[in-house]
């Protein structure tokens, strides 16, 4: 697999590509901000307006290829306030279902961690379905839980789930971005 950060113009290119990523990631029953069953188009107009934020910097989004083909993402979310430049959010980590098991999720947790780590930041944290999958890979990747907020969103079939909280501390220098 390759893992490549896309800019402005790559998200827009792939954006077919992209779509059809988070289709199947919501079709396989992840709580990613969506419900079910999540239409190309809604997808891809999602990914569209993410370009946005790449070209402002305020958002990289790096995607795990097989050939021509998108099977997995993660982006970090940078806030804006000059007080909280040390951190970033870890967002939309999504493998595609016939790609799992290879280890290409941690394989994208850990190229955003290094990144982010590069790009001075000190701190992530995520937010994920209590019980889900990806949990196991947070903590097995060394990410603290730091609590659980009930009811927090509904899982793709409308039904409200709890979330859990995650943070890591990274070793970097002063911000960089």
């Amino acid at each position: 697999m390759n893992v490549t950060r896309l800019d402005e113009s790559q998200v827009l290119d792939r954006l077919d590509a992209l779509a059809g990523l988070m289709v199947d990631t919501v079709d396989g029953g992840a709580s990613i901000g969506f419900l079910g069953p999540l239409d190309h188009a809604e997808a891809a107009a999602w990914w569209k307006e993410r370009a946005t934020g790449v070209a402002a910097g305020s958002l990289a989004i790096w995607a795990a290829h097989d050939g021509e083909r998108v099977v997995g993402t993660v982006s970090l979310a940078f806030p804006d306030k000059p007080n909280s430049r040390h951190r970033a959010e870890l967002v939309k980590l999504m493998v595609h279902r016939d790609a799992r098991g290879r280890g290409l999720g941690r394989g994208l947790l850990t190229t955003a961690e290094d990144a982010a780590a590069a790009a001075g930041v000190t701190l992530l944290h995520l937010d994920t379905e209590t019980d889900s999958p990806a949990e196991h890979l947070y903590t097995a990747a060394g990410w603290t839980r730091a609590g659980v907020i009930p009811d927090y969103a509904a899982d793709p079939g409308g039904v409200l789930r709890p979330t859990t909280l995650y943070f890591k501390q990274l070793g970097a220098a002063a911000p960089t971005r």
